[in-house]
């Protein structure tokens, strides 16, 4: 998912050098009056910023996915926690119970030999 945001981004930015690099081009080339020229690199720069938006919304769209993929993997791993803490008191606790009966076993066996 990385390499998709990086692909994006790289997009994004070739978009908007591509945009200057564009404008300054047509300053430098235009065979119009600066009127028309200033007229249209407005309507350049309008369409460029509108493409640019599309992807700057690509990109939060991306984003907040991956903050959502995120969310779902820690709490998955909170629950395997819970669920692993769980099952370590219950083994802890059956280790103990057995302990002391044997404990006990070995208790009553000493007090009938002693007896």
């Amino acid at each position: 998912m990385d390499e998709r945001n990086d692909d994006v981004m790289t997009g994004a930015m070739l978009v908007l050098v591509g945009a200057i690099l564009g404008a300054g081009a047509a300053l430098l080339l235009a065979p119009q009056s600066g009127r028309k020229t200033r007229r249209d690199i407005s309507r350049y720069a309008r369409k460029t910023g509108k493409m640019v938006e599309g992807v700057a919304e690509e990109v939060v769209g991306s984003v907040a996915g991956m903050a959502d993929a995120v969310e779902e993997k820690a709490e998955e791993l909170l629950q395997k926690g819970v669920d692993l803490s769980r099952e370590s008191r219950e083994a802890v606790l059956a280790a103990l119970k057995e302990g002391q009966e044997r404990l006990g076993r070995q208790r009553d066996r000493l007090a009938k030999l002693l007896g």
